[in-house]
Protein backbone atom coordinates (compact mmCIF):
# COMPACT_ATOMS: atom_id res chain seq x y z
CA UNK A 1 0.00 0.00 0.00
CA UNK A 2 1.24 3.19 -0.93
CA UNK A 3 1.58 6.46 1.34
CA UNK A 4 -0.67 8.37 -0.57
CA UNK A 5 -3.47 5.51 0.23
CA UNK A 6 -2.35 4.58 3.52
CA UNK A 7 -3.74 6.85 6.83
CA UNK A 8 -1.34 9.73 7.80
CA UNK A 9 -0.80 9.81 11.53
CA UNK A 10 0.27 13.30 13.05
CA UNK A 11 2.68 12.68 16.34
CA UNK A 12 3.14 15.37 18.44
CA UNK A 13 5.49 15.02 20.97
CA UNK A 14 7.80 12.84 18.70
CA UNK A 15 11.59 13.35 20.87
CA UNK A 16 9.98 12.38 24.45
CA UNK A 17 9.86 9.07 25.68
CA UNK A 18 6.79 8.32 24.79
CA UNK A 19 6.80 9.50 21.31
CA UNK A 20 10.05 7.67 21.02
CA UNK A 21 8.32 4.37 21.60
CA UNK A 22 5.60 5.56 19.22
CA UNK A 23 7.37 6.20 16.22
CA UNK A 24 8.40 2.67 17.00
CA UNK A 25 4.59 1.26 16.92
CA UNK A 26 2.79 3.56 14.83
CA UNK A 27 4.84 3.47 12.10
CA UNK A 28 3.43 -0.16 9.92
CA UNK A 29 0.05 1.52 10.74
CA UNK A 30 0.06 4.46 8.20
CA UNK A 31 2.46 7.15 6.39
CA UNK A 32 3.58 8.82 10.14
CA UNK A 33 4.63 12.54 10.36
CA UNK A 34 6.59 13.13 13.25
CA UNK A 35 6.65 16.41 15.38
CA UNK A 36 8.65 17.55 17.99
CA UNK A 37 9.58 21.29 19.51
CA UNK A 38 13.35 19.97 18.25
CA UNK A 39 12.41 18.29 15.29
CA UNK A 40 15.07 16.01 13.81
CA UNK A 41 15.59 15.82 10.10
CA UNK A 42 12.65 14.76 8.11
CA UNK A 43 10.07 16.02 11.09
CA UNK A 44 8.14 18.49 11.68
CA UNK A 45 8.23 21.39 14.09
CA UNK A 46 5.52 21.95 16.56
CA UNK A 47 5.31 24.15 19.45
CA UNK A 48 2.48 23.17 21.97
CA UNK A 49 2.59 27.20 23.23
CA UNK A 50 1.48 28.73 19.53
CA UNK A 51 -1.80 27.74 19.51
CA UNK A 52 -2.71 29.06 16.04
CA UNK A 53 0.68 27.40 14.06
CA UNK A 54 -0.73 24.01 15.84
CA UNK A 55 -4.06 24.41 14.66
CA UNK A 56 -2.33 25.38 11.26
CA UNK A 57 0.07 22.31 11.40
CA UNK A 58 -2.95 20.13 11.71
CA UNK A 59 -5.01 21.44 8.80
CA UNK A 60 -2.01 21.41 6.66
CA UNK A 61 -0.84 17.21 7.57
CA UNK A 62 -4.85 16.87 7.22
CA UNK A 63 -3.97 13.27 9.32
CA UNK A 64 -6.34 10.73 10.28
CA UNK A 65 -5.33 10.65 13.74
CA UNK A 66 -3.93 13.48 15.90
CA UNK A 67 -1.54 11.43 18.34
CA UNK A 68 -0.30 14.10 21.03
CA UNK A 69 2.51 12.60 22.98
CA UNK A 70 3.34 16.19 24.16
CA UNK A 71 2.93 17.70 27.45
CA UNK A 72 4.78 19.81 30.33
CA UNK A 73 5.75 17.07 32.47
CA UNK A 74 7.93 19.18 35.12
CA UNK A 75 5.88 18.38 38.04
CA UNK A 76 7.91 20.88 40.25
CA UNK A 77 8.76 23.20 38.17
CA UNK A 78 5.14 23.77 37.07
CA UNK A 79 4.46 25.49 40.53
CA UNK A 80 6.78 28.54 39.45
CA UNK A 81 5.35 28.26 35.74
CA UNK A 82 1.76 27.66 36.24
CA UNK A 83 0.90 29.56 32.78
CA UNK A 84 3.23 27.55 30.63
CA UNK A 85 2.45 24.09 32.37
CA UNK A 86 -1.61 25.17 31.48
CA UNK A 87 -0.53 26.34 27.75
CA UNK A 88 0.73 23.30 27.04
CA UNK A 89 -1.25 21.05 29.05
CA UNK A 90 -4.69 22.85 29.81
CA UNK A 91 -5.08 24.95 26.28
CA UNK A 92 -3.16 23.07 23.77
CA UNK A 93 -5.54 19.54 23.88
CA UNK A 94 -8.12 21.74 23.60
CA UNK A 95 -6.81 22.92 20.50
CA UNK A 96 -5.53 20.25 18.87
CA UNK A 97 -9.07 18.12 19.56
CA UNK A 98 -11.27 21.02 17.95
CA UNK A 99 -9.29 21.23 15.24
CA UNK A 100 -8.79 17.12 14.77
CA UNK A 101 -12.75 17.60 15.19
CA UNK A 102 -12.79 20.04 12.30
CA UNK A 103 -10.36 18.05 9.98
CA UNK A 104 -12.99 14.94 10.23
CA UNK A 105 -9.55 13.23 12.02
CA UNK A 106 -9.42 11.83 15.53
CA UNK A 107 -6.85 11.80 18.04
CA UNK A 108 -5.71 10.00 21.32
CA UNK A 109 -4.43 11.99 24.09
CA UNK A 110 -2.45 10.87 27.10
CA UNK A 111 -2.45 11.94 30.93
CA UNK A 112 -1.83 11.54 34.41
CA UNK A 113 -2.88 9.83 37.91
CA UNK A 114 -2.19 13.56 39.26
CA UNK A 115 -5.22 14.24 38.43
CA UNK A 116 -6.65 12.54 41.74
CA UNK A 117 -6.24 13.43 45.19
CA UNK A 118 -4.19 9.88 46.35
CA UNK A 119 -7.11 9.46 49.39
CA UNK A 120 -7.67 5.87 50.23
CA UNK A 121 -6.15 2.32 49.19
CA UNK A 122 -8.55 1.45 46.80
CA UNK A 123 -7.61 1.33 42.57
CA UNK A 124 -10.16 4.31 40.54
CA UNK A 125 -11.75 3.90 37.98
CA UNK A 126 -12.52 6.79 35.04
CA UNK A 127 -15.23 7.63 36.74
CA UNK A 128 -13.94 8.56 39.99
CA UNK A 129 -13.99 12.27 41.25
CA UNK A 130 -10.71 14.46 40.27
CA UNK A 131 -9.07 16.63 43.08
CA UNK A 132 -5.32 17.19 41.81
CA UNK A 133 -3.04 18.41 44.36
CA UNK A 134 -0.62 20.18 42.05
CA UNK A 135 -0.25 22.56 39.40
CA UNK A 136 0.60 20.13 37.15
CA UNK A 137 -2.34 17.81 38.17
CA UNK A 138 -4.36 21.00 37.76
CA UNK A 139 -3.12 21.61 34.29
CA UNK A 140 -3.43 17.90 33.34
CA UNK A 141 -7.24 17.88 34.44
CA UNK A 142 -8.04 21.22 32.50
CA UNK A 143 -6.65 19.08 29.23
CA UNK A 144 -8.96 16.92 29.85
CA UNK A 145 -12.14 18.61 29.86
CA UNK A 146 -10.68 21.14 26.78
CA UNK A 147 -10.95 17.68 24.82
CA UNK A 148 -14.21 16.81 26.61
CA UNK A 149 -15.60 20.23 25.44
CA UNK A 150 -14.14 19.69 21.98
CA UNK A 151 -15.83 16.67 21.49
CA UNK A 152 -15.23 14.55 18.46
CA UNK A 153 -13.36 11.17 18.09
CA UNK A 154 -11.09 10.93 20.71
CA UNK A 155 -9.27 8.59 23.17
CA UNK A 156 -8.05 9.82 26.55
CA UNK A 157 -5.17 7.42 28.17
CA UNK A 158 -4.56 7.86 31.92
CA UNK A 159 -1.62 6.55 33.22
CA UNK A 160 0.84 6.73 36.07
CA UNK A 161 4.86 6.43 36.61
CA UNK A 162 6.02 6.27 33.10
CA UNK A 163 9.66 5.53 32.31
CA UNK A 164 11.67 4.13 29.44
CA UNK A 165 14.56 3.66 27.22
CA UNK A 166 14.52 6.89 26.36
CA UNK A 167 14.54 10.43 27.77
CA UNK A 168 15.07 11.73 31.46
CA UNK A 169 12.93 9.18 34.12
CA UNK A 170 12.84 7.61 36.92
CA UNK A 171 14.82 4.36 36.59
CA UNK A 172 17.60 6.56 35.25
CA UNK A 173 18.10 8.88 37.69
CA UNK A 174 17.88 5.52 40.48
CA UNK A 175 20.63 4.54 38.53
CA UNK A 176 22.78 6.92 38.47
CA UNK A 177 22.32 7.37 42.21
CA UNK A 178 23.34 4.00 43.17
CA UNK A 179 26.37 3.64 41.37
CA UNK A 180 27.78 6.98 43.30
CA UNK A 181 26.37 6.70 46.58
CA UNK A 182 26.29 3.60 49.38
CA UNK A 183 22.64 5.12 50.83
CA UNK A 184 19.64 5.62 48.90
CA UNK A 185 16.32 7.15 50.79
CA UNK A 186 13.11 6.48 48.90
CA UNK A 187 9.93 7.19 50.09
CA UNK A 188 7.75 4.39 50.57
CA UNK A 189 4.35 6.19 51.48
CA UNK A 190 3.48 6.62 47.93
CA UNK A 191 2.36 3.66 45.58
CA UNK A 192 1.47 3.33 41.92
CA UNK A 193 2.51 1.04 38.86
CA UNK A 194 5.57 1.82 36.85
CA UNK A 195 4.27 1.69 33.53
CA UNK A 196 6.73 1.74 30.74
CA UNK A 197 6.27 3.69 27.52
CA UNK A 198 6.24 1.00 25.00
CA UNK A 199 3.33 -0.63 27.30
CA UNK A 200 1.41 2.61 26.30
CA UNK A 201 2.77 2.66 22.94
CA UNK A 202 2.04 -0.35 22.06
CA UNK A 203 -1.71 0.16 23.79
CA UNK A 204 -2.16 2.73 21.50
CA UNK A 205 -1.04 1.22 18.08
CA UNK A 206 -3.73 -1.58 19.28
CA UNK A 207 -6.04 0.55 19.94
CA UNK A 208 -6.00 2.20 16.58
CA UNK A 209 -5.51 -1.30 14.60
CA UNK A 210 -8.80 -3.27 16.85
CA UNK A 211 -10.68 0.10 15.98
CA UNK A 212 -12.46 0.27 12.23
CA UNK A 213 -11.37 2.99 9.99
CA UNK A 214 -12.01 5.79 9.88
CA UNK A 215 -11.06 5.73 13.34
CA UNK A 216 -13.01 9.66 13.32
CA UNK A 217 -16.07 7.20 13.30
CA UNK A 218 -14.58 4.38 15.48
CA UNK A 219 -13.17 6.61 17.98
CA UNK A 220 -16.36 8.44 18.38
CA UNK A 221 -18.18 5.73 19.30
CA UNK A 222 -15.38 4.71 21.78
CA UNK A 223 -14.18 8.13 22.72
CA UNK A 224 -13.73 8.94 26.30
CA UNK A 225 -11.07 8.19 29.27
CA UNK A 226 -9.44 5.07 30.09
CA UNK A 227 -6.53 3.93 32.77
CA UNK A 228 -4.01 2.20 31.06
CA UNK A 229 -1.09 1.39 33.27
CA UNK A 230 1.27 -2.08 34.05
CA UNK A 231 -0.20 -4.25 36.32
CA UNK A 232 -0.02 -4.56 40.48
CA UNK A 233 1.40 -1.50 42.86
CA UNK A 234 4.57 -1.12 44.63
CA UNK A 235 5.66 2.15 46.65
CA UNK A 236 8.70 4.49 45.17
CA UNK A 237 10.93 2.49 48.02
CA UNK A 238 9.72 -0.66 46.65
CA UNK A 239 10.75 0.08 42.86
CA UNK A 240 13.97 1.29 43.42
CA UNK A 241 14.63 -1.98 45.45
CA UNK A 242 13.77 -3.99 42.20
CA UNK A 243 15.73 -1.84 40.34
CA UNK A 244 18.93 -1.81 42.12
CA UNK A 245 18.71 -5.93 42.44
CA UNK A 246 17.97 -6.51 38.96
CA UNK A 247 21.07 -3.89 37.99
CA UNK A 248 23.14 -5.47 40.15
CA UNK A 249 22.29 -9.24 38.98
CA UNK A 250 23.11 -7.86 35.11
CA UNK A 251 26.35 -6.62 36.17
CA UNK A 252 26.27 -2.55 36.49
CA UNK A 253 28.96 -1.57 39.09
CA UNK A 254 26.93 -0.27 41.99
CA UNK A 255 27.92 1.67 45.17
CA UNK A 256 24.73 1.41 46.99
CA UNK A 257 24.88 -0.80 50.12
CA UNK A 258 21.62 0.30 51.80
CA UNK A 259 17.83 1.61 50.87
CA UNK A 260 16.12 3.13 53.21
CA UNK A 261 12.39 4.19 53.13
CA UNK A 262 10.91 6.91 54.30
CA UNK A 263 7.73 9.66 53.98
CA UNK A 264 7.00 11.93 52.30
CA UNK A 265 6.78 14.28 54.97
CA UNK A 266 10.37 13.65 55.00
CA UNK A 267 11.09 14.32 51.88
CA UNK A 268 8.95 17.88 50.74
CA UNK A 269 8.66 18.76 47.30
CA UNK A 270 7.51 22.15 45.74
CA UNK A 271 4.08 20.28 44.44
CA UNK A 272 2.40 17.52 46.52
CA UNK A 273 2.11 14.07 45.03
CA UNK A 274 -0.72 11.66 45.25
CA UNK A 275 0.07 8.57 47.86
CA UNK A 276 -2.30 6.21 46.38
CA UNK A 277 -1.83 6.38 42.55
CA UNK A 278 -3.71 2.79 41.74
CA UNK A 279 -5.50 3.25 38.89
CA UNK A 280 -8.18 0.44 37.48
CA UNK A 281 -7.54 -0.43 33.88
CA UNK A 282 -10.95 -2.71 33.38
CA UNK A 283 -12.65 -0.19 31.06
CA UNK A 284 -9.51 -0.50 28.63
CA UNK A 285 -9.64 -4.53 28.91
CA UNK A 286 -13.18 -4.83 28.45
CA UNK A 287 -13.24 -2.15 25.48
CA UNK A 288 -9.82 -2.43 23.69
CA UNK A 289 -9.41 -6.27 24.74
CA UNK A 290 -5.68 -5.13 26.18
CA UNK A 291 -4.42 -6.88 29.16
CA UNK A 292 -1.58 -4.95 30.81
CA UNK A 293 1.72 -6.75 31.73
CA UNK A 294 2.41 -6.67 35.71
CA UNK A 295 4.78 -4.12 36.13
CA UNK A 296 7.54 -6.23 37.43
CA UNK A 297 7.56 -7.94 34.10
CA UNK A 298 7.62 -4.87 32.08
CA UNK A 299 10.86 -3.79 34.04
CA UNK A 300 12.34 -6.84 33.37
CA UNK A 301 11.66 -6.38 29.54
CA UNK A 302 12.62 -2.47 29.92
CA UNK A 303 15.51 -2.25 32.20
CA UNK A 304 18.46 -4.64 30.39
CA UNK A 305 17.48 -1.95 27.10
CA UNK A 306 18.09 0.99 30.04
CA UNK A 307 21.37 -0.66 30.85
CA UNK A 308 23.06 -1.18 27.51
CA UNK A 309 21.73 2.25 26.43
CA UNK A 310 22.82 4.35 29.19
CA UNK A 311 25.69 2.20 30.43
CA UNK A 312 26.83 -0.40 27.95
CA UNK A 313 25.90 -3.02 29.88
Amino acid sequence: MSDSTRPRILLLGSQGQLGYELRRSLRPLGELVAAARKPEPGERAVDLTDHAGLAQLIRDVRPAVVVNAGAYTLVDQAEKEPDLAAAINAVAPGVIQATAREMGAAAVHYSTDYVFDGSGSEPRDEAAATAPLSAYGTTKRAGEEAIENAGGAYVVLRTSWVYGVHGVNFVKKILKLARDRELLRIVADQVGAPTTAGFLADSTAHILTRSAQPWSESLAAARGIYHACCGGDTSWYGFTCAIVERARRAGLPLAVKSIEPITSAEFPTPARRPLNSRLSCRRLSERFGITPPGWEAALDETLPRILKEEFGV
